[in-house]
């Protein structure tokens, strides 16, 4: 028997664009942070693909409150009680299964479990999970196919991420059934490794800005 997963409350209308964030070292985390959120973009994804990733997580809870700092690329479910013991307030999966999505449920946060065929879709709404993480969402059938998703599946609303920039995210923004899209491309890693924050800040309120173009 499918038991319901109660709705949490929605990440993907904090903003536009959702930056996806990779830190190498948990002293930029801070700043970094600060000029995400002062160029509109509070919802920040920080990845568990490095060392450092808990470490930046529980910098910015602590220090950048009007940030609302998540975990992302969330695989097992201790990265889950790893990343929520951070101060991590969503959390994000590239892909699902019972076992993570279980765990994802139980830590009490919000969460965007990956998918990237209908099938995935539609078991998660079996679950009574609507909101959900398209990836990779270039490589899977793009805005051509969300837009199929749309007529069959209205109930389920995505965030994608994966191959999406300035030049295309409009085009997903558009779609009825995308809250948000997820990128890099307002942290130019030349500018992460200079500490270069003013120049993220303002790729920031540039990407901030898209939501107001399709809104």
């Amino acid at each position: 028997m499918v038991t319901p997963i109660s709705p949490a409350p929605s990440v993907l209308g904090l903003a536009p664009v959702m930056p996806v964030v990779v830190i190498d070292d948990a002293a930029d985390a801070v700043p970094l942070a600060r000029a995400l959120v002062a160029g509109g973009l509070p919802a920040i994804e920080v990845t568990l693909r490095t060392p450092a990733a808990p470490a930046a997580i529980r910098a910015i809870a602590d220090a950048v409150p009007d940030a609302v700092v998540g975990a992302g690329t969330v695989i097992t479910p201790a990265q889950v009680t790893e990343a929520v013991g951070a101060g991590a307030r969503f959390l994000v999966s590239p892909g699902w299964t019972d076992t993570l999505l279980d765990a994802m449920r139980a830590s009490g946060v919000p969460f965007l479990p990956g998918v990237s065929t209908t099938s995935e879709v539609v078991a998660l709404l079996e679950r009574g999970v609507r909101e959900m993480k398209f990836f990779p969402a270039q490589a899977a059938g793009g805005t051509a196919y969300l837009r199929s998703l749309a007529g069959p599946l209205p109930q389920a609303r995505f965030c994608p991420t994966g191959g999406i920039g300035a030049a295309n995210a409009p085009e997903y923004l558009a779609l009825p059934n995308v809250g948000c899209v997820g990128g890099t491309w307002m942290l130019p890693a030349d500018a992460v490794a200079s500490g270069d924050w003013q120049r993220i800040e303002s790729l920031a309120r540039e990407a901030s800005a898209l939501g107001r173009q399709n809104g």
